[in-house]
This record gives structure tokens, sequence and C-alpha cells, in this order.
């Protein structure tokens, strides 16, 4: 599943991204039209562009990677997201310097050695942050809401948390909103 902005967290569940163009000419493909590869369902709009994929673009490097990132959609959403949290990190770098994360107190987050960032108006030592450990959070808050079924308003208030701040409860802006967007799918 995959966040979509605008829709309430029960939704977020129901949709799931499909890549629907052909991985080599672009070629729309729709829902069902195309070729799939066999391993990892890259989809294609035919032999020609699956074999040029393979033979000049390296989908042979790629191809056990996409599947054990569960698929060319998900392999795709791990990839840009690990893009916008290096562009998030680095656009906050000399905001963050010397700081520390407010939910896991560390400068350098320990798993993803990822940076900080802050994007949001909270003043002081507030505020600072790592991408994944705001998403944790957020998808704790969201998960928890759902399982316990606490209803439309707490739903909503725990999905927020993938948008704005909750300490200063400020909407995130820019490449800090753009870095958890493409969180959501972790």
């Amino acid at each position: 599943a995959f966040c979509i902005v605008g829709l309430p967290p029960s939704d977020l569940t129901t949709y799931k991204m499909i890549l629907t163009q052909c991985a080599v000419c672009a070629t729309e493909l729709g829902l069902t039209l195309g070729k799939k590869c066999g391993r990892c369902s890259t989809r294609y709009c035919g032999a020609e562009c699956q074999k040029q994929h393979w033979e000049q673009r390296g989908h042979d490097k790629l191809c056990k990677l996409i599947k054990k990132a569960g698929g060319a959609e998900q392999y795709h959403a791990d990839t840009k997201y690990t893009e916008t949290v290096a562009v998030a990190a680095a656009a906050c770098a000399e905001d963050t310097k010397g700081q520390t994360c407010y939910i896991c107190t560390q400068a350098l987050h320990w798993k993803t050695k990822e940076g900080l960032v802050r994007g949001c108006s909270c003043r002081g030592t507030a505020g600072f942050a790592h991408v994944s450990c705001l998403a944790e959070q957020a998808k704790i808050l969201n998960d928890e809401a759902e399982a316990n079924r606490l209803g439309d308003k707490a739903q909503i208030e725990s999905w927020m948390r993938w948008q704005g701040c909750s300490l200063c409860e400020q909407q995130y802006v820019g490449v800090v909103r753009c870095a958890l967007g493409w969180s959501c799918w972790k």
C-alpha cells in the first residue's frame, strides 16, 4: 500500500501503486496490457522492449533486486525514498549541524545513516529529526488507529503525522514533505 496525499488513513491500505508504462519506451499500458518479466513483473509493451531492457539497460542486474524489494513498484518507491531523504538531509545540513533527532536522540541515524531534517517551525533543539524516525512515528500511530478502530477522527489525526510536525503542528513543506511522501511506502 502507499500514501496518497489528501486521502484519510483508511484509504491508505486500499491503494497499490501500479507502474502503468513500459519500462523502456514509456508507452501507456493501463492496468492489463503488455508483457511482464517472469521474475520481477517489470512491465513492457512487447518482447522487443523487454529484450532491449535486458541487453542494453541492465535489467539482468536489477531483476533480482526488484524481486527482492517486492516488485517494480516497491523497488521504484524505495529508490525514490532513498534519493529524496538524501536531498532533504543535504538541504537541511546547515540548519541541523550539531543537532540530534528529538525522537531517537542520535545525530546520524543508527540504521540508515541519514542526516537530520527540519521542516517545521519548532524553535531551539526541538523539531530536528530523521525522515525515517518521523515515518516510523507516523506509521505506529496510523497502525494503532487502524488496529483499534479508533474512528475517523483518530485516523485522520494519525494520518496528519505524515504531513506535519507533532510538536508545533505545522505542515512539512518542500523536500521534507516529499521525502515523507515516499516514506509512506516503507
